[in-house]
């Protein structure tokens, strides 16, 4: 199992603000700052962004992607639309998609790096 991600962004205080507003649907918030990195979670920090002020923002796409899951459809509707609101581009509207064992809700973006990240929803029972 996986136990934290880390990206990296070129300027730490706007990406702060950025994933403030992109995790609160999800409920993750800020738990903890450092000089070059912020930690998120909901208990422990599972999603770090790492100041890295020479990096260019990935290509799109990039073909690296990082999924959340979220809890239902309207919350990935919340992610998606908080994404948008604070700069982030749409890379596939909230909507439903079909995995290879089971059908699920989901919405992509790009962060202001070009981070692509994911929110999805699974029907009950299919964890």
């Amino acid at each position: 199992m996986i136990d934290h991600v880390s990206i990296p962004v070129r300027n730490l205080a706007a990406s702060t603000r950025f994933y403030e507003a992109l995790l609160a649907p999800l409920g993750m918030a800020k738990l903890v700052e450092r000089a070059g990195s912020v930690g998120f979670g909901k208990r422990y920090p599972e999603l770090w962004l790492n100041l890295r002020p020479g990096h260019q923002p990935l290509p799109s796409p990039s073909g690296c992607h990082l999924c959340l899951r979220a809890p239902t459809e309207e919350i990935v509707r919340r992610f998606f639309a908080a994404a948008l609101a604070h700069g982030g581009v749409d890379t596939g509207a909230p909507g439903p998609r079909q995995a290879t064992m089971t059908g699920y809700y989901a919405a992509f973006i790009e962060d202001l790096d070009g981070n692509r990240i994911e929110a999805a929803s699974f029907p009950a029972g299919s964890d």
